[in-house]
């Protein structure tokens, strides 16, 4: 009796083992079988999705064709593994009138570029000529002489410092607040399609800045001011009571909620 129970128990056991063995041999197969997976999907990756055809939409500035050659993609490189990051610094650096871009890849064998261009703002003046700056101060493209962009408002009481297409404007360190001050005005103008309406932009006193409005207003703004947007609105109101011949100056410095001070010629 005692060596049956005896055997029964070394059965038993000898089950278990050769049930966990069953468990290890089964996970070890599983974790092989994921990993050579995995190894497949990688080297089709590599092998495949080869790159045929680059497609631009959005280039008005720049032809599809220069964007391309910026970009440094051949035909033949590996779609999916390509340096996104480097390519849009490419971009971005060597064709300044492009903000923004957008890279896709279209398996099987297309990589879509989606730039965004930069628009025209304003001219500061820096190095040995003028620069066109967009409303946040990225510098676009140097020019000889303001009269070769009328289009666009001369900027006076700021210095661009080593100007280099394609990077931000760069001022002494006393004219910081004057370079926020512009890029923020700007920025709110570009907002409301009131850029094509402003000439001359001046930096020049301490305290407040002007501007030169449909050709024939003097804008009076404070240099430091958060509300730009309000007193543009402001700016837009007041126009709407001033006849269409009159010429004069416009104090906006006083806080919002203010009447607006006009002083005709």
């Amino acid at each position: 009796m005692a060596a049956r129970r005896s055997s029964k128990r070394t059965r038993r056991r000898s089950n278990r083992g050769r049930r966990r063995n069953r468990g290890r041999f089964g996970f070890l197969y599983k974790a092989l079988s994921l990993v050579l997976i995995l190894a497949a999907i990688v080297a089709g990756c590599i092998v495949f999705f080869r790159v045929n055809d680059v497609a631009v939409s959005g280039e008005s500035k720049y032809t599809a064709q220069e964007i391309i050659d910026v970009t440094g993609v051949q035909q033949g490189d590996n779609l999916l593994l390509l340096p996104r990051n480097q390519i849009v610094k490419r971009i971005l650096t060597q064709l300044p009138y492009v903000s923004n871009v957008n890279l896709r890849p279209s398996l099987p064998d297309t990589l879509l570029i989606s730039v965004t261009e930069c628009a025209p703002a304003a001219l500061v003046q820096g190095g040995e000529g003028w620069w066109i700056i967009d409303a946040r101060g990225k510098l676009l493209e140097q020019v000889s002489a303001p009269t070769v962009r009328p289009d666009l408002a001369k900027v006076t009481g700021i210095t661009a410092l080593l100007p280099t297409a394609g990077t931000k404007l760069a001022v002494a360190e006393e004219e910081q607040t004057k370079l926020s001050s512009l890029t923020r005005l700007l920025t709110a103008m570009e907002n409301r399609a009131m850029l094509g309406r402003v000439g001359a932009i001046d930096l020049t006193a301490a305290a407040r800045l002007t501007f030169l409005y449909d050709g024939r207003i003097t804008v009076k703004l404070p240099l430091v001011d958060e509300k730009v947007e309000a007193k543009l609105e402001g700016l837009e109101r007041a126009m709407e009571s001033i006849q269409d011949n009159e010429r004069g100056t416009l104090d906006l410095t006083r806080d919002i909620g203010e009447r607006w001070y006009f002083d005709p010629e």
